[in-house]
């Protein structure tokens, strides 16, 4: 017999976990729950699942930037998302991160089982509520090219986040393990590369762009 797959899952709703847990306990092993970035990161390189699904918005550190490192820390684990966004954006960034499976909350609950066992043979899957859309993106003759947010190191991309979730200069300090001058410095230098003079236009650049 088979070994059933290893899963991590990361959704920073208990009531969402306990909803998957249920859906996913029969056929795979539920090896660990998380409910943000961070706890996922340490849970994965501990766990070393087989499969790690995770939603896009969590706290401490958002999905995406989560895959970004996950991609590292456990590159043998696959990545599927399974969000509330179903925008074209969020599915081509996931891809881009490292993601095997794309799969929004309001995709059938069988679904999850299928994206997980083709992820497991070593294929894609987006859920076909997205699909249509995307190639509508892709082929559509008023399709625009996207405006893609500056660059950010991965460090700025963190302390954005963090910044944009209220928390202070102290609190960003201790998440991240790093002096306070250090985040003064990343907030400083984030400043500048994005042409913004406060706190207040730095949490609207994140929410625009997906970072929270």
């Amino acid at each position: 017999m088979m070994n059933r797959p290893r899963v991590l899952l990361a959704d920073d709703h208990s009531i969402v976990l306990a909803g998957l847990r249920r859906l996913m306990e029969s056929d795979f092993d539920l090896v660990g729950t998380v409910e943000d970035g961070r706890a996922l990161l340490e849970a994965a390189a501990r766990l070393k699942p087989d499969i790690i699904m995770l939603d896009i918005s969590m706290p401490l550190l958002n999905g995406i930037e989560a895959a970004r490192q996950l991609r590292k820390i456990v590159p043998q684990s696959k990545i599927i998302f399974l969000t509330m966004h179903a925008d074209v954006g969020y599915v081509k960034e996931a891809f881009r991160v490292g993601a095997s499976g794309y799969l929004i909350k309001r995709s059938a609950a069988s679904e999850l089982a299928t994206a997980i066992h083709e992820v497991m043979k070593g294929r894609t899957y987006v859920t076909p509520l997205v699909t249509k859309d995307m190639m509508e993106s892709f082929l559509g003759p008023a399709a625009q090219p996207e405006k893609l947010p500056k660059p950010l190191t991965s460090r700025q991309r963190e302390v954005l986040q963090l910044v944009a979730e209220g928390r202070s200069n102290k609190e960003i300090a201790a998440i991240l393990e790093v002096s306070t001058k250090t985040v003064e410095f990343h907030k400083y230098n984030l400043m500048q590369a994005l042409g913004i003079h406060t706190t207040a236009e730095l949490t609207q650049y994140a929410m625009r762009h997906g970072y929270i």
